[in-house]
Formats: C-alpha cells, sequence, structure tokens
C-alpha cells in the first residue's frame, strides 16, 4: 500500500492540472462571447453614459499657397575667374624665378629665366613673359628644373573677381542653366550664405564622371574675406513651383506605398486624407491633390491618431 500512494498522490495533480487548463479555457470562451460596449464617442467627445473621450495632443498647421523649390546640393572650390598659366617659348633650366607666390605682376613683366644652353652648346638665356596682370596663385617649378615648352613655370590670376567651379551630376544637368541663382556656403565661414548667379555651362558631359563643368559668380560687392582655393558647398535650385498648396513634410504619412495625413474638424475630430504629392524642399511639400488652401493639418502628434479620434490643439 505504501509504494502505491506516490502513484495515486501524481495521479491527482495531473488531474487537477487538466481540470485547471480546462476551466481557464471557459473562461476565455465566455469573454470572448459577451457583448462589446461601443466605446466610440458621437461628435463633441462624449462616451455613452457620460465619459468624457480621451484626446491626443498634436500640433497643426494651415495648407498654404506658396511657392517651393527642390535643391541640389554639390561641392566645389573657389577659384580666380581669370587664371592663366604661363609657359616658357624654349626648353631648358630655370636659372631665376623673380617674383613669389601672392605678389602681383603686370603684362609683360618677365617672371622667370630659361637657359636652353646645352653641352657643347651655348644659348643666351631666355626670359618668362606674364602674358596678364594679376596675382601669381602658384610656381610649380623651382631653380635647376629642367622644362620644356609645354611646362607651366607660373599661374597668374585676377583675384578682384572670383567665382565657384563645380560639377552637376547629368540627371540635373539640364536645370542647370545661366543666370540660375544659388545658394554657396564656405568651409571657413560657416553660417554665412553668400549668393550666386550660374555663370557658365560647359556644352559637354564628362564621360568618366557623367557630370558637367559649371562656374558660378558670387552676386554683390566682393567679400575680401572670400579667398581662392576655398572648399564650397553649393545648393543649386533644380526644380521650382509657384503658388501651390504645401504643407509640412512633418504632416504626411507613408503607409503601405501611399501618404496620407490628417486634417482637424471644427468639432476637433481628425480625418484621414490619401494625398497625392508633388515636389519636396528641405521642410515643404507639394500638395497635388487631396487637400484644399486654407485647411488644417495635423504637424505634430499624427502617428497616434486613427481616422475619428478626437485631439486637443496645442501651440
Amino acid at each position: 500500500m505504501k509504494k502505491n500512494i506516490p502513484s495515486t498522490i501524481i495521479t491527482a495533480v495531473i488531474i487537477g492540472i487538466i481540470l485547471a487548463f480546462i476551466g481557464l479555457g471557459a473562461h476565455t470562451l465566455l469573454l470572448r462571447n459577451r457583448p462589446v460596449q461601443d466605446t466610440a464617442a458621437p461628435q463633441g467627445g462624449q462616451r455613452p453614459g457620460g465619459g468624457q473621450r480621451v484626446a491626443t495632443v498634436v500640433r497643426v498647421s494651415p495648407v498654404v499657397q506658396d511657392t517651393i523649390e527642390t535643391r541640389v546640393m554639390i561641392t566645389g572650390d573657389v577659384l580666380a575667374a581669370n587664371q592663366v598659366a604661363i609657359f616658357p617659348t624654349v626648353a631648358g633650366r630655370i636659372t631665376r624665378t623673380n617674383f613669389q607666390i601672392g605678389d602681383r605682376v603686370n603684362r609683360g613683366a618677365v617672371v622667370a629665366m630659361v637657359d636652353p644652353s646645352r653641352p657643347g652648346q651655348v644659348f643666351s638665356q631666355s626670359p618668362v613673359v606674364s602674358t596678364v596682370g594679376g596675382t601669381i596663385l602658384q610656381i610649380p617649378v623651382h631653380v635647376g628644373d629642367t622644362v620644356s615648352t609645354q611646362t607651366a613655370i607660373v599661374v597668374v590670376g585676377d583675384l578682384s573677381s572670383l567665382m565657384v567651379e563645380t560639377f552637376v551630376p547629368e540627371r540635373f544637368t539640364n536645370a542647370a542653366q545661366p543666370g540660375l541663382e544659388a545658394q554657396v556656403t564656405l568651409e571657413a565661414m560657416p553660417g554665412e550664405v553668400f549668393t550666386a548667379i550660374v555663370d557658365e555651362v560647359s556644352p559637354v558631359l564628362d564621360p568618366a564622371s557623367r557630370t558637367v563643368r559649371i562656374r558660378l559668380r558670387f552676386s554683390g560687392p566682393r567679400d575680401p574675406r572670400i579667398r581662392a582655393g576655398m572648399f564650397a558647398t553649393v545648393s543649386l535650385v533644380t526644380n521650382t513651383r509657384r503658388d501651390v498648396p504645401v504643407i509640412p513634410r512633418t504632416s504626411v504619412i507613408s503607409t503601405y506605398g501611399s501618404w496620407v495625413a490628417f486634417t482637424v474638424n471644427e468639432q476637433n475630430i481628425a480625418i484621414r486624407r490619401q494625398l497625392n504629392l508633388g515636389i519636396e524642399s528641405e521642410h515643404f511639400v507639394e500638395v497635388l491633390s487631396g487637400l484644399e488652401i486654407g485647411e488644417v493639418v495635423v504637424s505634430a502628434g499624427q502617428n497616434f491618431l486613427t481616422d475619428g479620434d478626437l485631439v486637443r490643439i496645442v501651440e
């Protein structure tokens, strides 16, 4: 008999566990079959029985008619507007350079001397004459170097007029037209924005980089802080739409490949709208359809909304 007692206890425990699972399943079934009370509040936010519906806190912005632009950010360099390399007329050895980088030279000034002599042959030294006036920007050779007629001795530029040279990707080449306005920021002057105008567009594409070279001139008086050789970032307008409905980009939600936003009516009820969008800028997006000018859209807090929710607007 003593050996059967443990078996009896184990059997009783197993039966108890089975009964507990049966009771839990019956309780769950009863809850599922219980009639569900409609908790949706009618207009005004009242629940059946007089309870108040909880409102979602949101910020709103109006749909306004405005101009919107798309931009592309590209990098470039500040260069002298007129920059010329000076070459010797004969090959030989550099015997003297007459200027240093940063010196001003006039047209016709002798910038260096070249000795064309060879072993067994002695010739008079040949002057290297600057063909333009300006500032010495580069001297890529040194005294004693042997140069040819294709070797640049100095580079002279006119620093009174500066430009920005950059390269535009192929897909934006149609937008890069002479006269187009752009914004330029310089690494040396963070936070400051300078206005520039597209002055020159190359007629051909670089087949290696698939880009087009453009040059921009600074508009307005020359800023003496801007120097040739500075690194520049150019913000170039690629598309402009005027007098179109626009809303903040934060108002738009992407859902399964479509765009939606929430408007708010006079009873502070959120209404879901499906949108067709146009171009977008850094902060705004064009609305092609789905909203009208003057309507109010939720610009913050819309990620927690569903159609018909009560909202509370805050500044």
